[in-house]
C-alpha cells in the first residue's frame, strides 16, 4: 500500500479561511504563513471560531508575501507588512503569552466591523521563539499562532470512515488539517510515531481533540447542530474528548508537494 500526500492547507489567520496549496515550503514554525496572523480582542486575548464562527468566511490571501483579506461582501484590503506595524504588544494563546506586532489601526477597524466585536490582528515575528508544549515535543520544536503544534495531520480514509455514517457528508477543511494523506487505512495515522515525506521527518506527538469548530459551516460561517462530532463521539470518544487526527512537528526544513510519498519510519500505541 503506497501512502501519498494528498491535501495540503494553510490558515495564515487563525480561525479564519484555509488555502489549498499544491505545494508548501516548511519554515521554523510549519507551512510558510501558515497562522503567522491571528485576532486579538482587547485584553490581547486570542479569538477564534469557537465564540466567532463567522470568522471563517474572511478569506485570506498571500500575494508575493503580502497579507490580502477579502470579507464576506467582497471587499478586499491589504495588511501592511511588519515593517509598517504600530506597536509590539503582549498577547495570549491559551496559557502561552507571545510578543507580537499590532500592524494597522485601519485594518483593526475594518476586521471589527467585519466580525462585530473590537479585535485587533498581530503577527508572529520570524525570531519570535513560541516554545511547543515540552510534555510532548522537544526543546526547539516551535509554533506560530496554531493552538499548541506546527502541524495537523488527518487520513482521507478516517474522513470516509466518518462521511459513512453521518446523514449529510462533510468535508475535509471541517477539521483544518495542514497535511491530508491518502492510501491508508481509516486512522491508520493513530498508530503513526515518526514518518518521512521527502527528505523531511516528522514526529507525531499528540492525538488532536476536537473543539466545537466542525460544526462550523465554512461557507455560512455559522454553527449548524451538534454534527459531526455527535457522531465521533460515538466511536472516537477517549478521556470525555473525541479525538481526529494527529499533530505533528518536523524536524527539517524544505518543500513538500502533493503526491509525494509518505514513509511510515516508527509505529507505535
Amino acid at each position: 500500500m503506497t501512502i501519498r500526500l494528498s491535501q495540503l492547507y494553510i490558515y495564515p489567520v487563525k480561525s479564519m479561511a484555509g488555502i489549498p496549496l499544491e505545494a508548501s515550503e516548511l519554515d521554523d514554525m510549519g507551512l510558510k504563513y501558515d497562522r503567522r496572523w491571528m485576532l486579538v480582542d482587547s485584553q490581547g486575548r486570542f479569538m477564534t471560531q469557537r465564540t466567532h464562527p463567522q470568522m471563517v468566511l474572511i478569506r485570506p490571501t498571500i500575494l508575493d508575501g503580502r497579507l490580502l483579506l477579502t470579507g464576506s461582501k467582497g471587499e478586499s484590503v491589504e495588511v501592511p507588512g511588519i515593517e509598517h506595524a504600530e506597536e509590539r504588544m503582549s498577547v495570549q494563546v491559551w496559557k502561552d503569552q507571545v510578543k507580537a506586532h499590532r500592524l494597522s489601526s485601519a485594518i483593526d477597524a475594518w476586521l471589527s466591523r467585519e466580525i462585530g466585536d473590537p479585535c485587533h490582528l498581530v503577527f508572529i515575528a520570524d525570531d519570535e521563539i513560541r516554545q511547543c508544549d515540552p510534555a510532548y515535543a522537544k526543546e526547539g520544536d516551535r509554533t506560530g499562532f496554531s493552538d499548541g503544534f506546527p502541524l495537523l495531520l488527518i487520513s482521507e480514509a478516517s474522513l470516509d470512515l466518518l462521511n459513512e455514517k453521518l446523514d449529510a457528508p462533510v468535508d475535509m477543511i471541517r477539521f483544518r488539517p495542514n497535511l491530508v494523506v491518502a492510501g491508508c487505512h481509516a486512522h491508520a495515522e493513530d498508530n503513526w510515531r515518526e514518518i518521512s515525506i521527502g527528505d523531511i521527518r516528522f514526529r507525531i506527538v499528540k492525538p488532536c481533540s476536537r473543539c466545537p469548530i466542525p460544526t462550523v459551516n465554512p461557507e455560512t460561517g455559522r454553527k449548524e447542530g451538534p454534527e459531526p462530532l455527535k457522531t465521533l463521539m460515538s466511536y472516537r470518544r477517549r478521556d470525555n474528548k473525541v479525538w481526529f487526527g494527529q499533530n505533528m512537528v518536523h524536524e527539517g526544513k524544505g518543500l513538500l508537494q502533493t503526491s509525494q510519498q509518505v514513509e511510515i519510519l516508527a509505529t507505535g500505541s
